[in-house]
């Protein structure tokens, strides 16, 4: 099995390799996996973060990768240099990516032949933020998709998940196995910090009354009354509350 790491800024992971099939999740710029098999046009990969499997599509990766420093912005744009000149370019890396230097010039990074970030949009890849508030608010009013993990499109575990990743903490990707994962929490009562599960889907508490949540039925990441989410969820979905947890535990 052969160790790659992602050499652009995000790729989907799809559950047959067949881009018409379903995207279960997504892999960042510099994470790690293991190439499990190869079929025309595609590898079949595991995570090294959390033993996610799926398909990619075929391209040459990097092999030898150490990241120095990670981005702590929801998505960081990058730039070419030409004449001495810093010109913002269409793509960017996200949150959490890790990344290594190969050269700084003023107030930029080099991480790629002639791709530049701004120095300010990354921490240390040891930097460890307790403040898991702060992460997840990086992304309210980012779109809802199903299998996305970044600025551009997140889903329900993804924005849970995220936080750990940063961290470099593990936690499984889909809510299926987060509520397995998960410690039950006895206390009834909600107070800031709970992840709150339903089947198919979670969300954490910013407070004892308010809730956030990437909500597919908003096509958003929003915060909403905690006990108002409940309400709906079951009036809508008919699901009810399978599990309380608390993000102090992990």
């Amino acid at each position: 099995m052969e160790t790659n790491f992602l050499n652009i800024p995000v790729s989907n992971i799809y559950t047959k390799p067949n881009i018409k099939s379903e995207v279960s999740t997504q892999i960042l710029y510099g994470e790690k996996f293991k190439i499990l098999s190869k079929k025309k046009g595609w590898f079949k990969i595991k995570t090294y973060f959390d033993n996610y499997i799926g398909y990619i599509r075929k391209q040459k990766f990097k092999r030898n990768f150490k990241p120095q420093l990670k981005i702590f912005k929801s998505r960081s744009r990058i730039y070419i240099k030409k004449k001495n000149k810093f010109s913002p370019s269409n793509s960017f890396l996200y949150f959490a990516s890790g990344l290594s230097t190969l050269n700084k010039d003023r107030k930029y990074l080099e991480f790629e032949k002639n791709k530049w970030i701004k120095k300010k949009d990354t921490k240390v890849i040891n930097h460890y933020e307790k403040n898991y508030l702060k992460i997840l608010k990086l992304f309210l009013n980012t779109k809802y998709l199903w299998g996305g993990k970044t600025f551009d499109g997140i889903d329900c575990s993804a924005l849970i998940q995220i936080y750990f990743y940063y961290n470099r903490i593990f936690f499984p990707r889909d809510s299926k196995d987060q509520i397995k994962y998960c410690k039950k929490k006895r206390s009834k009562k909600f107070e800031k910090g709970d992840i709150i599960f339903w089947k198919g889907h979670v969300g954490i508490c910013l407070s004892k009354s308010k809730f956030i949540h990437a909500y597919g039925p908003k096509k958003k990441v929003l915060v909403m009354s905690t006990n108002r989410t409940i309400e709906l969820i079951e009036k809508t979905a008919n699901l009810k509350v399978k599990k309380v947890s608390n993000i102090k535990k992990y």
